[in-house]
């Protein structure tokens, strides 16, 4: 079953889809807390494209990875791509009286607790969110 994160973010659709598409935006927002960053962030955004997130914490503590390839794009609505682990994921952007509505829908990792995932990308919406609105 899969796990559903969501948040609105008070900003215009353009700038939000902008904001999560391109690599400078990325590097800004994807990261679990301050003391992490995105040493480098790499998007071929299109079908069959692939895109590479680096993350590090910034005491040189640990590192990681997030990589994929898209599978469905559809303009201001909708990005599904496959991470490099083979789980799948939905992103919908959908426009509410208050602002975009971002839902993300993924397969759950088999190595981490289902509560553990979705407080993290939880996190992550709210890390975007606060970039985009600021």
């Amino acid at each position: 079953m899969s796990i559903k994160v969501a948040i609105i973010v008070n900003e215009d659709l353009e700038k939000v889809w902008e904001c999560w598409t391109q690599p400078e935006h990325i590097k800004e927002w994807y990261h679990p807390s301050d003391s992490w960053y995105v040493p480098s962030a790499e998007v071929d955004f299109k079908v069959g494209g692939k895109f590479k997130i680096k993350l590090a914490a910034m005491d040189k503590s640990g590192a990681g990875a997030f990589d994929g390839t898209y599978t469905k794009i559809e303009l201001h609505q909708k990005i599904c791509f496959d991470i490099d682990d083979g789980r799948k994921v939905v992103v919908d952007f959908e426009t509410v009286d208050n602002g975009i509505l971002v839902t993300e829908q993924f397969e759950p990792s088999p190595n981490q607790p289902r509560e553990a995932q979705e407080m993290g990308w939880q996190i992550l919406l709210r890390s975007f969110k606060d970039y985009v609105e600021n």
